[in-house]
């Protein structure tokens, strides 16, 4: 953890928001929460990386981890299997993908206490955004989405309706609901979020590291929000 003048001094001339190239920044929050949406914005606005665990495992795939000793040599064998990764693979991508990074903003890791360990070890963090969304709202936003069987264009109920309810304005083929799109998948995926994560929020928590934000507003209600949070919370 660095001290609040280490922070500061992370932020370039007066404290400036706009030169914060060198801030280490983690945004967490359940499926649905917008996270994607924030992180683009915090990206640009505080001039920092976004590392997406996601799109680093895509790009770390054919990594050499023989050194592990695993099952596997590289992240793709077990992600080819259907394999859950291990927290080894997963730490060994995500400490390559801050090799490069002065600043960052680091969405989707670390999801357990074994993953904290590690991130200590390899970084300090300043502060952690927990964005706040209820059930019934993460349900409308994940359960809302349809699909067209024929050209994959995809629709939401609320947000971004087809002229006709149930066809595809591209096509004309008929709009689907996944199966993980389904009432009871969503549901069991919040409650598995949940359920892994909360001993690392309660850490951060604790570590008085960690700032919750109300994401339940517009997109842009959220990012007032979440520009302010940071802002206050280093001081700028």
């Amino acid at each position: 953890m660095r001290t609040p003048a280490e922070i500061f001094n992370a932020l370039g001339p007066a404290g400036e928001a706009s030169t914060m190239s060198e801030l280490h920044l983690l945004i967490m929050g359940p499926p649905g929460a917008g996270k994607g949406t924030q992180s683009e914005r915090i990206a640009g606005e505080f001039d920092v990386e976004h590392v997406s665990t996601g799109d680093a495992f895509r790009a770390n795939k054919d990594m050499d981890i023989s050194h592990l000793g695993l099952e596997y040599d590289t992240p793709g064998g077990f992600m080819d299997a259907g394999d859950l990764v291990p927290d080894e693979v997963v730490n060994e991508i995500v400490r390559a993908a801050l090799e490069d990074a002065d600043g960052f903003l680091l969405d989707g890791y670390p999801r357990n206490t074994s993953q904290v360990e590690f991130l200590e070890d390899a970084t300090d963090v300043d502060l952690v955004l927990y964005v706040e969304v209820g059930e019934d709202e993460l349900l409308r936003r994940l359960t809302g989405r349809r699909v067209c069987e024929d050209c994959g264009a995809t629709y939401h109920v609320d947000f971004d309706p087809p002229a006709e309810p149930g066809v595809c304005d591209e096509c004309g083929g008929d709009l689907y609901q996944r199966e993980d799109d389904q009432e009871d998948v969503v549901r069991n995926r919040i409650q598995v979020y949940e359920e892994n994560t909360a001993p690392v929020v309660e850490y951060y928590d604790e570590e008085d590291l960690l700032a919750r934000v109300d994401g339940e507003g517009s997109p842009d209600e959220v990012w007032a929000d979440v520009k302010a949070t940071i802002e206050d919370e280093l001081g700028a």
